[in-house]
């Protein structure tokens, strides 16, 4: 059985302050340290060799039993960064006021729980932490009751009662707004932009809910920040970027007037600033697009943006917008010019980096480089997307690869292993009941070109799918492949004699704001 490498993981993600501080911390404990000299074995590799370090400390008697001093080693390490990052966030904070006055309850002193209760109560009503909240409120009562044993009858019940319906009553309205946009976000990470009439009543159910569709539905200011996010993504399932625009913006100015809320929701931050410039690539409104990028990779130096995740998020979501917006304008050389900081920015994340990006990543580096003429290089890309195992996650990405598979080897000449490949995508769009008009335009008109013999039969067969296109097109399902490879663009600069990157330019020019 492979090793686990879940402590090396954990070792790997610390930051330096983070390994200082454990290191002190450990010299608080008395006895033998052998999990020290493992951390610092683990901490030296760059990928994990459990072979190695049975060699390293082969003649140590702590070594026979190595599982159990690696999982002593994990506990220890989570340990400490519980206590280095006790009172980094209002949530960790709250957790020590509730562990205190339960060891003060615990000690009779009662007086002194009260008043960390109140505090505590505060700081949870002023940064909408409710379920915490919801806890607190139990804690009261219990002192309550141990008040009445004393004889103190002074306790407002009934505002407690009241106090305690307020917040249930704001927790069950953000736990159906979490529910709301969770049904929403499953709809796009699974299949990206909505094609179908199904998946569209899908988000007509959602927009059509009362929470989000009402006026001032929201009891609190971070169940408005879902309520607007959730408003930008059923807008965006229905192409009207302008409305999707201002209701991400709303959850940004939201977030932006309660400075607390933005550094306790920093992912929601940075997601919905990735939404407001992938808008404005949709509206050609190039002018604020490099801007709201910068503002993006800016974000780690802001309190509460400085942790791992976020710093990974903004890596992808801000390399990610670029890509697709120089694809977008035909800027693609400079593009290009991205792959060596985004290649490495993958491989130093590693394992960390969530699939859905990486399939991204792959297919941007793919298109951009078909855009500057590079074809094997584009296929190079586009490779590590075809021979991904095929999970369910984004399943709008694979059908679109294997539609770009086609443009690609039609360019290469590859035409006799063009059929062959035509026959495995259909194989494949009849399986998963992908194939609507676009897809099937597509495989017929290039299984003729790939047996075309002269430059007039090609000639028909393009200006053919150019006609195809330009009917299909008026359905905005069917448009929804011009967000993933131009395909208009490339059987036009075909029928016109021109390139596919200055046909992309001249459509991109005429767009912008």
């Amino acid at each position: 059985m492979k090793p686990s490498t879940e402590l090396f993981d954990l070792i790997r993600s610390l930051t330096k302050s983070e390994k200082r501080f454990f290191k002190l911390h450990s010299s608080l404990q008395s006895g033998e340290k052998n999990y020290l000299q493992i951390f610092d074995a683990i901490d030296r590799q760059k990928e994990y060799d459990e072979a190695a370090i049975k060699k390293q400390f082969a003649k140590a008697t702590f070594i026979r039993h190595f599982p159990s001093e690696k999982n002593h080693l994990y506990k220890l390490i989570l340990k400490a960064l519980r206590a280095y990052h006790a009172d980094a966030s209002v949530s960790g904070l709250l957790k020590q006021h509730i562990n205190n006055i339960e060891i003060l309850l615990g000690k009779a002193l009662y007086d002194e729980a009260a008043k960390m209760l109140e505090r505590a109560k505060r700081i949870a009503a002023e940064h909408e932490q409710f379920y915490l909240w919801s806890e607190l409120l139990s804690w009261e009562k219990m002192l309550i009751e141990e008040a009445f044993q004393s004889g103190n009858f002074t306790s407002d019940l009934t505002a407690l009662a009241q106090e305690e319906e307020l917040v249930l009553a704001k927790l069950r309205n953000l736990a159906t707004y979490n529910v709301l946009y969770a049904q929403i976000n499953y709809v796009f990470r699974s299949g990206g932009y909505v094609r179908t009439e199904e998946e569209e009543a899908l988000v007509g159910q959602i927009s059509e809910h009362p929470l989000i569709k009402g006026k001032n539905t929201a009891l609190s200011h971070r169940a408005s920040t879902i309520c607007h996010y959730t408003q930008g993504f059923c807008n965006w399932a229905k192409r009207d970027w302008a409305t999707s625009y201002a209701k991400f913006n709303r959850a940004k100015e939201i977030l932006d007037a309660h400075p607390q809320l933005r550094k306790d929701l920093p992912k929601r931050y940075v997601r919905t600033l990735y939404y407001l410039v992938q808008c404005e690539i949709e509206l050609g409104d190039h002018a604020h697009v490099k801007e709201d990028i910068g503002k993006l990779r800016a974000l780690p130096k802001m309190a509460g943006f400085g942790e791992i995740e976020i710093r990974l998020l903004v890596f992808c979501n801000s390399f990610l917008s670029e890509l697709r917006y120089y694809d977008r304008i035909g800027e693609y050389q400079r593009a290009v010019d991205l792959e060596p900081e985004v290649v490495s920015g993958m491989e130093q994340w590693g394992g960390q980096l969530p699939k859905e990006y990486v399939l991204e990543f792959y297919f941007l580096l793919s298109t951009v480089h078909f855009g500057a003429g590079s074809m094997n290089r584009s296929l190079y890309w586009l490779n590590k997307v075809l021979n991904d195992p095929e999970p369910a996650l984004r399943q709008d990405i694979f059908t679109y690869a294997r539609l770009f598979n086609l443009v690609i080897h039609y360019e290469l000449g590859n035409f006799d292993l063009l059929e062959y490949i035509v026959r495995s995508t259909q194989r494949y769009l009849s399986k998963r009941r992908r194939a609507i008009g676009m897809e099937l335009a597509m495989l017929d008109h290039i299984k003729k070109l790939a047996r075309s013999t002269s430059p007039s039969a090609r000639d028909a067969t393009f200006r053919s799918l150019k006609a195809r296109l330009d009917e299909l097109m008026k359905d905005p399902y069917e448009g929804t492949v011009l967000k993933y490879f131009n395909v208009r663009a490339w059987v036009d600069s075909k029928v016109d004699g021109t390139s596919f990157a200055q046909v992309v330019k001249e459509r991109a020019r005429v767009r912008v704001k």
